[in-house]
């Protein structure tokens, strides 16, 4: 079962992109119709929240919703390590000396400039949405259970979420930090890390030797064993006390400090291509909530938007094709497989349902007596079956502080995601 689509929540979308958009076309109209916005949306969220109905299931979810906030967090933890490791595993001469992967897809981008309409082609290039914009409109599609939108909990949507971005993330790490692919950017760990220009004793035993040589790789295949002799390096060793264990994965360099926690920060989206695309897993996941929560045209336009943002990554050289194309069809493939902790339909309705029927043979024969007490009695039976009015009253004070805390901790987290996904 699926929620009506109401134009609200889809318009309100559209407005905030093409709002967003005016940074590029009239700064000053952005200045003032951007703040103007997210007040509006802020400000009829916490109006609604007195007269939302369903706390007592934003309750069941609440545990869910923070295990998979947890969940994510960690996903994201060892992704920053796998991206700081597979930059400074072959140092920056490797980075800089190692050409781009051929793309066809590129090519066919480079080929479809000569060939469309001029205007057509500046649309293509214009960088309409990020992914700030994915995760705003996937909060905006969380707050929109206050205006019965969307299936209710909303910390249950925000649950599944989390969790299967945990899962993407992670098996991204897994992927990419399993065969180091170059950068389609060849200058780009030069600019935005410090590592050592050399490689590390692992790439330089294991690596270096067998890299070019076709003699050397059939006789490291033949043999089993690498056989050939390395250089001694000695990298910087700071004093990182417990997690001194992770000087061989990050290699640290003494313009960078001494705190490993600043050194994961500036490993942002890495240099190397990172098989598959972070940025596309968070725009599919925001597409396919939206479309099993809301449906309606504004799915079809926030899908034409995720094949914008797939087609600019590639052209403008972030990722290859591949990465795209894997992000697209894992992202679907996890939030089908996620399912279970949101499910796109009304459960209370259900649990109603079910009481309906059980007491389906009573209800029938108070109808033909006529007895329209007991029908009552029984419809008010299958009512209170759904608990749903009787947790409301009886939780009235800790709804209204859960809410409050609720609305307060959503509402930093969309500051925090514009401050920190500012730069994409």
């Amino acid at each position: 079962m699926r929620w009506p689509a109401p134009p609200g929540l889809g318009v309100a979308a559209i407005s905030y992109v093409a709002i967003d958009y005016l940074r590029h076309l009239s700064p000053a109209w952005h200045a003032r119709l951007q703040p103007a916005l997210w007040s509006l949306l802020a400000l009829t969220a916490v109006i609604r929240v007195p007269f939302y109905k369903h706390w007592s299931s934003e309750f069941r979810a609440a545990i869910p919703f923070v295990a998979s906030m947890i969940f994510m967090l960690s996903a994201l933890l060892f992704e920053a390590l796998s991206v700081r490791f597979v930059t400074a595993v072959l140092g920056l001469n490797w980075h800089r000396e190692t050409p781009p992967l051929p793309d066809t897809g590129q090519w066919l981008l480079l080929a479809l400039n000569e060939k469309l309409p001029q205007t057509f082609v500046e649309i293509l290039r214009a960088r309409i949405i990020g992914l700030h914009h994915f995760l705003m409109l996937f909060m905006m599609l969380a707050f929109s259970v206050l205006f019965e939108s969307v299936q209710a909990p909303g910390l249950g949507l925000g649950a599944r979420y989390m969790f299967t971005m945990g899962i993407g993330r992670l098996l991204r790490a897994i992927t990419f930090v399993s065969t180091i692919l170059p950068s389609a950017r060849p200058w780009c760990a030069a600019a935005r890390f410090r590592v050592p220009a050399y490689p590390h004793h692992w790439a330089q035993k294991y690596y270096v030797p067998y890299a070019s040589d076709a003699a050397s790789i059939r006789q490291l295949i033949q043999l089993d064993i690498a056989y050939a002799d390395t250089e001694q390096y000695s990298d910087y060793q700071p004093d990182w006390g417990s997690m001194s264990f992770l000087i061989d994965f990050l290699r640290p360099t003494t313009s960078e400090g001494s705190s490993w926690y600043n050194l994961l920060k500036k490993a942002g989206g890495g240099c190397n291509d990172l098989l598959y695309s972070g940025h596309m897993l968070v725009a599919v996941l925001t597409a396919m909530a939206w479309t099993e929560a809301y449906g309606g045209f504004s799915s079809a336009l926030i899908w034409i938007l995720v094949l914008h943002s797939a087609q600019r990554e590639i052209r403008e050289r972030h990722h290859y094709s591949v990465d795209c194309i894997v992000a697209i069809y894992v992202g679907i493939l996890l939030w089908k497989m996620t399912g279970f902790i949101w499910p796109a339909k009304d459960a209370s309705r259900g649990r109603r349902l079910n009481k309906l029927e059980k007491i389906q043979s009573r209800l029938i024969q108070a109808a033909k007596d006529s007895d329209m007490d007991e029908v009552r009695e029984l419809l008010k039976e299958v009512e209170l079956g759904s608990q749903e009015n009787q947790n409301n009253k009886s939780l009235s004070r800790a709804t209204l502080v859960f809410a409050c805390g609720i609305i307060f901790s959503a509402l930093t987290a969309v500051i925090l995601a514009f401050t920190w996904t500012s730069d994409g």
